[in-house]
């Protein structure tokens, strides 16, 4: 697994890509980068930016967090469903 870069050290590195003062490859290699690991923060920056259709992080953590909502909603139905077919049938005439 690679190793996470802090955000900062991202965002320095992609704003020193964007000036355009040097090639990419020599960008990465000067700051212990790949090159396909500084080309995917540029898209992701770009993203981020509004330069390109994409999902934003803040959007995918509101994503996240409303698929988790929805999975627990739906534990909590199919709870209450068993609960009143169990009573509707304690209830039931013999």
């Amino acid at each position: 697994m690679p190793k996470a870069f802090p955000p900062e050290f991202r965002r320095d590195v992609v704003a020193v890509a964007r000036k355009g003062e040097a090639p990419i490859a020599q960008i990465a290699k000067d700051f212990g980068i790949s090159e396909s690991c500084l080309h995917r923060w540029l898209k992701l920056a770009e993203i981020e930016d509004g330069g390109r259709p994409g999902t934003t992080s803040s959007e995918s953590a509101e994503l996240r967090e409303l698929r988790r909502r929805s999975k627990l909603l739906e534990q909590e139905n199919e709870i209450l469903r068993r609960a009143a077919a169990f009573f509707a049938k304690e209830i039931a005439p013999k």
